[in-house]
């Protein structure tokens, strides 16, 4: 029999992006491509210049009167919940009404014939307000007594306190880890279509449609069957449009449903950063115990994050960093504690990760101060405390490591990527002295992949056979880039063993698949993968039923070959056989669905199985600093990743590269700056430095684990790639670390702050060279 591989686009192979050549051509539609009827307004906000005051009114006479200015939302105009809050907290008003937390925040919003005319109405508004003082940063929120903004978790087993004394050695240290801004080449937008009665449809850019549908709802005051919500496409939103598309939808609907007219609203980049949310900074006190040969007997972490003025999805954010701080790690007596504060700054939110790197970089730093306190090499200690077998293989939240392949993995980068040899000459290199000094570092990752809100765990699909064999594909998952829609349809390729080419991937919508979960936290082709291939199994099962009743012939002697069907001895081309099972009355359209099995999360106790299997991964980075001015290049990079039996290879790879190359940006030049005012400075690409393509490695290999298989039954035994290697980032971190410690002969962990920007390396190795 024809196998699968004579599929044009089969699973498992190489297939480029379904949108490529759309891409790099200008052709791909994004939400403010779509053209705008006769009659669209365009709204625009009008936000606070202060970081925390009492509101005691704002005056828009002015505003109203401004050229082409239709008329201004405020809260009063609301018209149902004035909140937009992802968890149900009812924390984040679409408008204040009381107080102005944070400098940037919304406080109104023009509606004007013209975008450029609703920008510059914006800005005469007069607010009347009484500053109180604020709190920028975690430390300095819980020196002024304020609150958590969300609950806080604790995960303990073993007895990290009665264990921490009894130590041969003991290290305590604090560890500054900022945040990120997003830099979606397309930023938030949203156009919103009146319809009759309370319907309205909204296009725009986010990663969670169902959510943006019940929040416009909510601030309509509507039931959610009234709103639809459509994507085709995202340019980029790496978390940045899980929630906070949340408030331009529902301004956009309001000012549409108010003036009957469609209404879309598009803020400029300095404002999309300086009202939307960014990746949480952390400060992270740590203590660790260990013996003489770097194993691991005891850590304690306190772990203060920047929150924001309102809880958006932080409580998750920051319960997952306590998720991570093991990263690939063995802990015989742990305890973490995550301290979510409340702070005068845009409320942070998802990011590639989601908390989970801040984990990982603090396990990490622990790791390091191990090695220079015990002068070994970093890798020795790292694979000193990796998860092994029986008495080894609990995490801190009590689930059970099963599938740990990091002992393959780490050994396979090591000789690839000539690790040992490397590491001798280059500390060779530093003993010379010298202006440039090298280091190298080689980290693994361990990354959990589930929603650890376990009813996120689920995903539909609607797939539609039309009579002539052409497939209709649609599912609850959005694509932003990474590849997405062209996973799944190759899935349902597969299913009916037809080509790639017949199967039509359409927008996202309500109105096909509800109740969706956000494309997040590294699930989106496990999800609806598996969802859409759930509806390809029901179409399946009819039309083999069809064809066992139609030519009396056994269930087994039906056959799917590459774009035919085999009954008994005939062989029909898949069109026709459908056709003809189209003529019989044959349901040809299914709706599928998929939960994730085996996961279970007891919050209040820290214990469970959040998390259905893990991704691996591992980096090898060289760097090379110059120490009179703490300039410095990533001379090479070499990765091994672990995406189990990959979907798409070649898209894998893209993800793998992107995601270190971000990852390796927010540890080293993306750099978030507020003022003394509480105004976020750094507000625009002249301002925040994103890594350029001259920042990539100078040499650059990737390479996927191509030995590994998923143990769970996940979508055609793949991983999730998404998140993971976002994290092989470390690796240049450390290595700046090694490069940096040379300058005192490797006898101090020089403890870089990141982002390990330029000046902080010069003042590591300023403070070295003077102690």
């Amino acid at each position: 029999m024809t196998t699968a591989s004579t599929i044009k686009g089969a699973v498992n192979t190489d297939l480029r992006h379904d949108s490529a050549t759309k891409h790099v051509s200008g052709r791909a539609e994004y939400t403010d491509d779509i053209p705008e009827p006769a009659g669209t307004l365009h709204a625009y906000l009008g936000v606070s210049n202060v970081a925390h005051a009492t509101l005691n009114g704002v005056y828009l006479e002015a505003v109203r009167s401004a050229a082409g200015v239709v008329g201004v939302l405020t809260a009063a105009d609301i018209p149902g919940v004035n909140d937009v809050s992802p968890t149900g907290r009812h924390d984040e008003p679409v408008f204040p009404t009381e107080k102005i937390e944070f400098h940037g925040q919304p406080l109104f919003a023009v509606v004007a014939d013209t975008r450029d005319n609703a920008r510059r109405a914006a800005e005469l508004a007069k607010v009347d307000c009484d500053v109180l003082p604020h709190a920028l940063d975690p430390i300095a929120a819980q020196d002024a007594g304020y609150p958590h903004i969300t609950d806080n978790l604790t995960l303990a087993r073993g007895d990290a306190a009665g264990a921490m004394p009894k130590a041969q050695h003991r290290i305590a240290g604090r560890m500054e880890i900022g945040g990120q801004d997003h830099m979606y080449l397309e930023g938030h937008i949203a156009f919103a279509i009146p319809g009759e009665d309370d319907d309205v449809i909204v296009h725009c850019s986010t990663q969670h449609p169902s959510e943006a549908q019940h929040m416009v709802a909510h601030v309509l005051g509507v039931p959610s069957n009234a709103v639809v919500v459509n994507v085709r496409r995202m340019g980029g939103g790496f978390g940045g449009k899980e929630s906070q598309m949340n408030l331009f939808c529902a301004v956009a609907a309001m000012a549409a449903k108010k003036w009957n007219v469609p209404v879309k609203i598009r803020p400029d980049r300095d404002q999309d950063m300086t009202a939307t949310g960014k990746r949480h900074d952390f400060v992270v006190d740590y203590e660790v115990g260990f013996d003489n040969d770097g194993r691991i007997e005891a850590v304690k972490g306190d772990f203060a994050a920047r929150c924001g003025w309102s809880s958006d999805l932080s409580g998750p954010v920051t319960d997952r960093a306590l998720f991570h701080a093991d990263n690939a790690y063995f802990y015989p007596n742990v305890k973490l504690v995550s301290q979510p504060m409340k702070t005068n700054t845009v409320s942070n939110t998802a990011f590639r990760g989601f908390g989970g790197p801040q984990g990982v970089v603090a396990a990490e730093r622990m790791i390091e101060e191990i090695a220079y306190a015990l002068g070994k090499d970093p890798l020795e200690v790292r694979k000193a405390n990796f998860y092994g077998g029986k008495g080894r293989d609990l995490t801190p939240y009590h689930q059970e490591v099963e599938d740990n392949i990091l002992d393959r993995l780490i050994g396979e980068l090591e000789q690839n990527s000539d690790y040992q040899a490397r590491r001798k000459a280059i500390i060779a290199h530093n003993a010379k002295g010298g202006i440039i000094r090298k280091g190298i570092a080689l980290t693994p990752v361990k990354f959990g992949i589930s929603f650890t809100a376990t009813w996120y765990n689920q995903a539909g699909a609607l797939v539609h056979v039309y009579n002539d064999g052409s497939i209709h594909l649609n599912h609850g998952g959005t694509e932003m880039g990474q590849g997405l829609n062209t996973k799944v349809a190759q899935v349902v390729a597969d299913a009916f063993q037809v080509d790639f080419d017949t199967i039509k991937i359409t927008k996202t919508t309500t109105e096909k698949v509800p109740n969706t979960s956000a494309t997040a936290a590294s699930s989106g082709s496990d999800l609806n993968g598996m969802a859409a291939l759930n509806a390809c199994d029901q179409i399946r099962e009819r039309l083999i039923a069809f064809a066992v009743e139609n030519w009396g012939v056994a269930a087994d002697q039906v056959a799917f070959l590459p774009n035919q069907v085999q009954v008994g001895d005939q062989v029909f081309a898949f069109g026709d056989f459908i056709k003809q099972a189209y003529m019989a009355r044959v349901q040809l359209s299914a709706a599928g669905f998929y939960k994730t099995p085996k996961i279970h999360w007891d919050r209040a106790a820290g214990k469970g199985r959040p998390f259905y299997y893990f991704a691996y991964g591992a980096a090898c980075s060289e760097v090379s600093i110059d120490t009179l001015t703490g300039e410095y290049r990533v001379d090479r990079t070499d990765i091994l990743h672990d995406v189990g039996r990959s979907l798409n290879p070649i898209l894998d790879k893209g993800q793998v590269e992107g995601a270190f190359i971000q990852g390796m940006g927010w540890l080293t030049t993306e750099e978030l700056w507020w003022d003394d005012k509480g105004a976020l400075r750094t507000h625009a690409p002249s301002t925040y430095k994103i890594p350029l393509a001259s920042d990539r490695p100078r040499i650059f290999n990737v390479d996927l684990a191509d030995w590994s298989e998923n143990r769970e039954l996940t979508i055609k035994r793949s991983k999730a790639v998404g998140e993971p290697p976002f994290m092989l980032g470390i690796a240049v971190l450390e290595a700046l670390s090694m490069a940096v410690a040379s300058v005192a002969d490797y006898k101090e962990c020089p403890r870089l702050d990141a982002p390990a920007t330029p000046e902080r390396v010069l003042m590591a190795v300023e403070r070295l060279q003077g102690d």
